[in-house]
């Protein structure tokens, strides 16, 4: 279907957007907004049923996000909201398309896929920064109670039919490759290839595709394709493997059709490593060809490095990601070489960055020094290219976690979210930035959207579930701490759930999910055990920081011991949890006169005296 409105002609078979025969270019989100809009005219779009029909309505948005997202598309078409060319906005009760709708039959395109992609794929080196890190994100989200519902009955029926039709069969995931190489050091380029192409073909607006971090959970598992196809949410399945020896490679893919598990396509390619990218363009295209995918007139833009500035970039991602401190400190040298090799490389920079901030460093750097180093790398890439999102997401990490600069954290957040308003991990870095000041119902809007986008993040589990927490909403917090943990059976979640449950009073259960001094001392007290809660105390006070003590005599109610030590923490270092405003542990001290001035000394109580009188 296509219709004409004004100067502009919108696709919806092609997903296109024109003014005067030219491309617009729109979000995926954008371009759904305007499509409600443009079925719904004349009438005026309700904000209830244009949330409805774009995100789904089991979704929750606020009105603060319905406004960005039309904010966002109304500098896509170049429309003024005062004196509105396109779209008229009624305050309170909703929008409406100002121009009149002309509907035309669909044209068939005259181009093959092919001819299509390849046309626009720049032969080159591409990047994986958006792709890889805090930056990747889902293109593809059903409601997960529903549809998995859904996905059981086809399963138990056969009725493959009904899962590809609720899915749709233009969704593919795309599986970490297999290393098949000797050595088993080239597993990040074997991860970073199948990075690369997720991220190709998730820029590919008629393709669902799931995001890196929900298809490498399945990295070196034991599933059939048809059931990670199932829980993906996915029709099609892209695997392969890699072997790397020397400057030879040797790549096999295929693609898989989830419902029956038939090859659709496959290929195997024997390249040097120079042509790594073209073989990437190959399978991107042989993909888009087997779905008979009717491409945008526009791709994204590819970015150009060196090949052993990719290597190096490809390398760092993947030490980082495994968050140990040496890891950390080898992925900082990897990213360094990188920007070496390639100056203007700006996602390398933003790496660098991003690694000096979470602790990595080279040998016989301080902490301070490592900070220095990772402003100066945020700036290199801002003014490299200053419409890198990710590196304004950076910035805005810096400002709040080594600074404790939080509005202009919070100012680079939404300046990368401007940029970029489908990447889920600076979706939920506005979350983060509102937890952080108080803001607790826009937090968990935030995180809410950033999980309808991207449901397997271990992180937005664990924000939001410290969200709920300090806004009282205990079942939330503690159904969001178990999911994180059945993600994630490691993670930093088995150190919260006790939290809920304490607050409910469910003192046992608490003490079951956490048998460290640290939950004894507190645990111990509230269940009246004096002698085993001031055992595990003693041994805290000898070996815990302040910031930890000041939360047990906090949770245990002794108001003078919990400024005592948070006065200690500030005399004795310059640093202090960024969470400190929100923490459930100090609500016993919040109606001291103490705790106004104390908040005014670390440069939160603004935020404080903006927060709910009930916090």
């Amino acid at each position: 279907m296509i219709y004409e409105f004004s100067d502009l002609t919108l696709d919806l078979d092609r997903h296109l957007l024109t003014r005067d025969g030219q491309p617009v270019k729109l979000t995926k989100l954008s371009f759904r907004v305007l499509q409600a809009l443009i079925q719904a005219a004349p009438a005026l779009l309700s904000h209830d049923d244009l949330i409805d029909q774009v995100w789904g309505p089991k979704r929750v948005i606020t009105p603060d996000n319905l406004s960005q997202r039309m904010k966002t598309l109304r500098q896509s078409l170049g429309d003024d909201p005062n004196q509105p060319t396109y779209i008229e906005g009624v305050r309170g009760e909703g929008y409406r398309l100002v121009p009149e709708v002309r509907i035309q039959s669909a044209l068939t395109s005259s181009h093959s896929p092919r001819q299509a992609l390849s046309s626009r794929l720049l032969v080159s080196l591409a990047v994986l920064a958006l792709a890889l890190g805090y930056i990747a994100f889902d293109k593809f989200v059903l409601d997960p109670v529903e549809d998995g519902q859904l996905a059981q009955s086809a399963r138990q029926e056969g009725h493959s039919a009904a899962l590809t039709e609720s899915i749709g069969d233009k969704s593919i995931a795309v599986l970490p490759f297999v290393n098949m190489s000797d050595d088993a050091g080239n597993e990040y380029f074997s991860d970073g290839l199948s990075e690369e192409l997720l991220n190709l073909l998730a820029r590919i607006p008629e393709l669902k595709v799931a995001a890196r971090t929900s298809s490498f959970s399945f990295k070196d598992k034991d599933f059939e394709v048809t059931e990670i196809a199932s829980r993906l949410k996915v029709a099609h399945v892209l695997e392969g493997s890699v072997r790397k020896q020397g400057n030879q490679l040797r790549i096999t893919a295929q693609l898989i059709q989830a419902d029956n598990g038939y090859h659709l396509w496959s290929e195997t390619y024997n390249r040097k490593l120079d042509n790594v990218f073209q073989i990437q363009e190959d399978i991107a295209i042989a993909v888009v060809d087997a779905l008979k995918v009717t491409l945008l007139s526009e791709i994204p833009e590819i970015r150009k490095t060196d090949p052993a500035a990719y290597q190096l970039f490809l390398e760092g991602q993947y030490l980082k990601r495994r968050i140990s401190k040496d890891s950390l400190d080898r992925a900082v040298e990897a990213f360094k070489q990188a920007v070496e090799i390639d100056p203007a490389y700006v996602p390398a920079w933003a790496e660098l960055a991003d690694t000096y901030i979470w602790g990595g460093r080279t040998e016989g750097l301080t902490r301070k020094e490592a900070v220095v180093l990772a402003d100066q790398a945020i700036e290199t890439a801002i003014s490299t290219d200053p419409d890198y999102a990710f590196a304004y997401y950076v910035r805005g990490i810096s400002w709040i976690f080594t600074k404790h600069e939080f509005k202009q954290g919070i100012e680079d957040f939404q300046h990368a979210l401007r940029l970029d308003p489908d990447d889920a991990f600076i979706v939920a870095a506005i979350g983060k930035g509102a937890f952080l000041t108080g803001k607790f119902d826009l937090a968990i809007s935030q995180y809410q959207m950033a999980l309808a986008m991207e449901p397997v993040v271990p992180e937005f589990y664990w924000f939001l579930g410290r969200t709920y927490l300090s806004s009282g909403r205990l079942d939330d917090a503690e159904a969001s701490f178990r999911k994180l943990l059945s993600l994630s059976p490691s993670s930093y979640g088995k150190h919260d759930l006790w939290k809920p449950l304490l607050l409910k009073g469910e003192l046992e259960a608490a003490l079951a999910e956490s048998d460290t001094s640290f939950v004894r001392a507190i645990v111990h007290h509230a269940l009246g055990n004096a002698a085993e809660a001031d055992e595990a105390l003693a041994d805290l006070i000898e070996n815990a920081s302040p910031y930890s003590l000041a939360m047990v005599y906090g949770y245990r109610g002794d108001v003078n011991k919990t400024f005592e030590w948070l006065d200690y923490m500030l005399e004795n270092s310059d640093d202090y949890p960024t969470w400190i405003l929100t923490e459930t542990a100090f609500r016993s001290i919040h109606s001291d006169p103490r705790w106004e001035p104390f908040l005014e000394k670390l440069g939160l109580l603004e935020f404080w005296l903006e927060m709910t009188p009930n916090w």
